[in-house]
């Protein structure tokens, strides 16, 4: 008797294999590319589950929402994301890239290292605004572009430009720079932002351009008023100084070896006259870190605000503007993070995170949180990340009001009007606020040119901060 003389389990199967061949070679029926997302479709990065998570294609350096797109900076490429899907909506080679703008105007800086120049790309389609072929530095603001070209070491030329505009808004001559090609954002004397696990130094995203900008140039800084463009003073620094720009004023920190120990006098001066304005002894800002007093570092702090620490131990926030204290802990107690509007303090006992508004130091919300909990301030959230369980949490800066809480072992990359950017490797995903949050004002352009003034206190704190240091006035003073 004859076997069975059917195709047999093995026959059918390379039967199905070569139509299933045959239809996606047609344009019929092409099943791989879902088989390959269902293989390839990686784990949520947090519970609850994000609205959208995708892989790119390397580690990234940066993230930054800029109005409805992701603009993902990695090491040789930049690419941008809509915000309300996460699909790719164009790609380019770039050594770096920044953003600059508001979220009804942003626009990408990119560029190559070693390269002189950059170009600013529209966020949603990646075409180009405007190329400059002759910066050797760009820095991004909220509400500006500088950028600096050296037609000679010595002979240097710093631009201020509108995010989106296509003329010079000012320009003023420096003596030089840092050597060599800068690329983006490179550092100024200013304030040095405190850090936090988990919670990516750039999450809130570009800042409004400050009053002044302190460029150090062979040993010497140059003060320039970001209104007009003009250049307030070049000034060299003693042999036991260290000077800052903060809070539209010139700070000289002197730093004292006696005793064995260091003592610190902070003076505030007038960036038109050079006049002191403020004088502050016995307060570490941290910018010495060994006892021979050589001071490195910048002062901790934010915008137009630092940390320091009193003769006593205690942590406090001054004023760069008017030396102020604005906040004076209690023994133990350590700052997490700060901006102009509020403070959030670690108590002494490490069990809770609580938010200190700096205008009348008062507190405005306390949560439990472990000991090893990290914080960030951002326009639109106060940020948590905690340990054991890893978790990141969003709240309202002003109330405390939960915007949202993730199970999640991933950072915090970036922080929008609406929502976040958690990432964890290659994996980035959105998560939407659970509760709607107030959006800060739109900072506007630069300032029109104005004669110089001084920076006045309290009135619009919306626009010009909590002292009108942001908005220059004519006093004739």
């Amino acid at each position: 008797m004859a076997k069975g003389s059917g195709l047999g389990v093995r026959g059918w199967l390379l039967l199905g294999l070569i139509t299933v061949v045959i239809l996606a070679s047609t344009g019929v029926w092409n099943p791989f590319p879902t088989v390959w997302d269902w293989v390839d479709r990686s784990e949520p990065i947090s519970e609850p589950d994000v609205v959208w998570q995708q892989r790119v294609g390397g580690t990234p350096k940066s993230v930054t929402i800029a109005g409805d797109t992701v603009i993902v900076e990695q090491r040789t490429r930049v690419e941008a994301r809509s915000l309300a899907t996460g699909t790719q909506l164009w790609e380019r080679k770039a050594d770096w890239a920044a953003v600059a703008g508001g979220d009804r105007d942003p626009v990408v800086a990119v560029g190559k290292l070693l390269v002189k120049g950059y170009e600013l790309l529209d966020p949603r389609t990646g075409a180009v605004r405007r190329r400059d072929d002759d910066a050797v530095a760009v820095w991004t603001y909220r509400n500006a572009v500088l950028d600096v070209s050296c037609a000679a070491p010595t002979d240097c030329v710093l631009t201020a430009w509108d995010p989106r505009g296509t003329r010079p808004l000012w320009t003023a001559f420096l003596p030089g720079v840092h050597s060599g090609l800068l690329a983006d954002n490179p550092d100024l004397l200013g304030s040095r932002r405190l850090t936090a696990p988990r919670i990516d130094a750039g999450a809130a995203g570009p800042e409004a351009v400050p009053p002044l900008l302190g460029f150090p140039v062979d040993g010497r800084v140059h003060v320039v008023d970001t209104a007009t463009g003009r250049v307030l003073q070049n000034v060299q620094p003693g042999r036991e100084e260290r000077l800052a720009v903060i809070g539209g004023r010139l700070l000289r920190i002197t730093a004292t070896s006696r005793d064995g120990t260091c003592y610190f006098t902070i003076v505030g001066q007038d960036p038109a006259t050079g006049q002191q304005v403020w004088r502050r002894t016995g307060v570490n800002l941290r910018t010495a870190q060994y006892a021979g007093c050589v001071q490195r570092e910048d002062p901790e702090g934010a915008r137009n605000v630092m940390i320091g620490v009193a003769p006593d131990g205690r942590e406090a926030v001054l004023d760069g503007y008017d030396g102020r204290l604005l906040h004076v802990g209690a023994e133990g107690e350590k700052v997490i993070a700060v901006d102009d509007r509020y403070a959030l303090v670690r108590t002494a006992d490490k069990r809770s995170v609580v938010a200190r508004e700096l205008s009348t130091d008062r507190v405005l919300w306390t949560r439990a949180a472990g000991g090893k909990s990290g914080g960030a301030l951002t326009p639109y959230a106060a940020l948590i990340a905690e340990e054991k369980p890893s978790r990141l949490i969003a709240l309202d800066p002003g109330t405390g009001g939960e915007l949202v809480v993730l199970r999640t072992s991933a950072s915090a990359l970036a922080v929008g009007p609406d929502g976040m950017i958690i990432g964890e490797g290659r994996e980035i995903g959105y998560v939407r606020w659970g509760a709607s949050v107030a959006p800060p004002p739109d900072e506007g352009p630069l300032p029109g040119p104005a004669p110089t003034g001084t920076y006045q206190v309290p009135s619009d704190e919306g626009s010009c901060g909590p002292k009108r240091e942001l908005c220059y006035q004519e006093d004739g003073g």
